[in-house]
């Protein structure tokens, strides 16, 4: 077949027909075109198919789609396809409520039915768990719960960064960047965003346009508004945006006095602030000078130009049966440089469970590892003795800091530093000690030292959160070698049309070896030899336990004697 795109002949394969050979003879080549079946979702949300056993990556593909694709980069075993055709949609494929889902790639499975994302991110877990940790898969299926999905999966962020650039007609934009490039795809309705962020967005570069204020340019280091951020607290309504500008630098903009003395940033300055105050919620207005030349969005030093210096959300506990919303709540204080959870929705939930893993009384000491703000820690601390949070950022730790006083929480205690240098050190030079530790790590998982000094400290249970289950299942693994054993696992969809999921583990330490044994005869024509030679389950394993003896075990102790014993 003729690549008319290119003038370059391309052949054609189907998968319905053997017309290849898997051997050394057999190699893809750039502008062929393959026909497949979409079986499964990888990384990065592009379809993998199969072509007789040659596997093929398809982006905007989805699971059940039968589609045409041309070779874009081809490897021995494996290539790189750009979507030609949808052949046979996939059942589970729907319309997209943004019609820039395929530039914009910040939604990688926004054409498939939201009951669909979630089977596939339930299995993604699940699948990482049993290959990369090592689990039994009968065990699995016990402590593994259903995944937590959301009502209205659309408008769930409180937080969006959008660039600031021009087309190629020189009209200003905002948007987000297309798929692995620094190309602006203009778009101020983000069906992920709240709904506000259009009416700020235009207003914005109404008055840029108005007053002829440049966006930078970051190939030349030129132009002033590089990033505005919006960040909204959907229990409070309270609503802050920030303008990140090129103030200062050589290149940038040198701003001036404005009426009543405020330094003025940005030209005609006070209407703007005018126009953007009369956005119900509007409650602060910043600027952050970033001068830097990087991919970085925010600079450290921040201006408040409007109203308050942060916003206010609260995080409520939820029922964990029904996730109906409770009175108890704690109140962050947010500033422009603060991290928090862009689902609030979903924190509730995931926290919500935190908390319930942890099973506390009021009497333990717990450690949050990668506490950031606190969010975590301060949840914990109405139910425990006392809380230990260690984070690496310090402004992070200040707001926790902060957000404890605030909230009247006094048995809360933060830490600046990497978890795996305070952790040994609290424990091994001031005997601190813990009941419980939580750890929330970055996506690269705990560091192996960390590890090692929670398992010296022995703690009852482990609450792992996780925002990549491959790196979870990694870390999971080492601490079920170590005396620990998994109760209950559960995938919370923080991200719902994207292919992140978070996770939740519940780990307890082993009983002691010291074992109540039963003596039990057998005559062998009792046995159903035919039956024996089948697998028990840990249900039939635990009524015979009851009934022979009295006593009741756990999912967790028969899985420890069954690796051991068989």
């Amino acid at each position: 077949m003729e690549d008319r795109l290119n003038g370059v002949p391309g052949r054609d394969y189907d998968d319905k027909s053997v017309i290849f050979d898997r051997g050394d003879n057999f190699r893809c080549e750039k502008n062929d075109f393959f026909t497949v079946k979409i079986e499964d979702i990888g990384n990065n949300g592009e379809g993998i198919g199969k072509v007789n056993g040659y596997t093929l990556f398809v982006k905007d593909a989805v699971i059940g789609d039968r589609v045409r694709c041309k070779i874009m980069k081809a490897k021995k075993h494996y290539a790189y396809g750009k979507l030609e055709e949808i052949l046979v949609p996939s059942p589970v494929r729907v319309e997209p409520l943004c019609k820039y889902h395929r530039q914009c790639g910040g939604c990688q499975i926004q054409a498939m039915d939201y009951q669909a994302q979630l089977d596939f991110k339930q299995r993604k877990v699940k699948n990482n768990l049993l290959r990369i940790g090592g689990f039994d898969e009968e065990l699995l299926e016990q402590v593994m719960e259903p995944i937590v999905g959301m009502e209205n999966p659309y408008h769930y962020r409180n937080k969006a960064q959008f660039p600031v650039g021009t087309d190629r007609e020189g009209k200003l934009i905002a948007g987000f960047y297309a798929g692995r490039t620094h190309d602006i795809i203009p778009n101020t309705d983000c069906a992920l965003g709240v709904e506000e962020n259009k009416e700020i967005l235009e207003c914005i570069l109404a008055h840029m346009e108005k007053y002829h204020i440049p966006a930078y340019d970051e190939k030349a280091g030129t132009g002033l508004v590089r990033h505005i951020l919006i960040r909204k607290g959907f229990a409070s309504g309270e609503i802050m945006v920030c303008l990140v500008i090129n103030y200062g630098s050589k290149k940038g903009h040198k701003a001036g006095i404005g009426k009543g003395g405020n330094r003025e940033f940005l030209a005609s300055q006070e209407e703007l602030l005018k126009t953007l105050g009369k956005i119900h919620g509007m409650t602060s207005v910043s600027v952050c000078i970033n001068t830097e030349r990087t991919n970085v969005i925010m600079g450290d030093e921040v201006h408040t130009i409007w109203g308050k210096e942060k916003i206010c959300d609260t995080i409520h506990r939820r029922d964990v049966e029904d996730f109906s919303l409770m009175d108890e709540g704690i109140v962050f204080h947010i500033s422009p440089l603060s991290f928090y959870q862009v689902n609030p929705v979903q924190t509730e939930k995931l926290y919500s469970l935190a908390l319930e893993y942890a099973g506390l009384s009021g009497k333990e000491t717990v450690w949050d590892l990668y506490c950031g703000i606190g969010t975590i820690s301060l949840f914990l601390a109405g139910k425990a003795e006392h809380v230990y949070g260690v984070e690496i950022i310090p402004q992070a730790v200040q707001d926790a800091r902060e957000n404890a006083a605030w909230n009247g929480i006094d048995n809360a205690e933060f830490f600046v530093g990497k978890a795996e240098e305070v952790l040994p050190e609290k424990y091994e030079k001031e005997g601190k000690r813990a009941d419980v530790i939580v750890v929330d790590p970055p996506r690269k998982g705990c560091d192996r030292e960390c590890l090692e000094t929670m398992l010296k400290m022995r703690p009852e249970r482990i609450v792992y959160v996780s925002c990549d289950s491959a790196t979870l299942a990694r870390d999971v693994k080492y601490l079920r070698g170590e005396g620990y054993e998994v109760e209950r696992v559960r995938a919370v969809d923080q991200f719902p049309h994207t292919v992140h999921v978070e996770s939740i583990v519940l780990l307890s330490k082993l009983k002691s070896n010291k074992l109540k044994h039963i003596n039990v005869e057998l005559e062998m024509d009792e046995l159903d030899l035919t039956a024996a030679e089948s697998k028990a389950t840990y249900e039939e394993i635990k009524d015979y336990i009851l009934k022979q003896s009295g006593l009741t075990d756990r999912n967790l102790y028969i899985a420890q004697e069954k690796q051991k014993c068989g």
